[in-house]
């Protein structure tokens, strides 16, 4: 993770914006951590997670194991 000072976030701005694409960049003042930009897509993918949402392909994976075991599942749930 990239780190910039406050001042150098505001003062270039659309390179903190370029390099937020490429990998999440904490923002510091006076050496404290104060925030992070990172790309839309990485956002998501973090509230995604946090909120216990299931990938389409994760959901995809479990229908075709439960398809497929289903019977060996059952035996060993009994």
């Amino acid at each position: 993770m990239k780190t910039l000072a406050a001042t150098d976030a505001k003062n270039r701005f659309d390179e903190l914006i370029d390099m937020a694409q490429a990998e999440p960049v904490l923002v510091q003042r006076r050496g404290c951590d104060v925030a992070v930009a990172l790309s839309p897509e990485e956002f998501r993918r973090l509230t995604d997670a946090a909120s216990g949402k299931v990938s389409s392909a994760v959901e995809r994976l479990h229908a075709e194991s439960a398809r497929r075991w289903g019977k060996v599942y059952e035996a060993l749930a009994s």
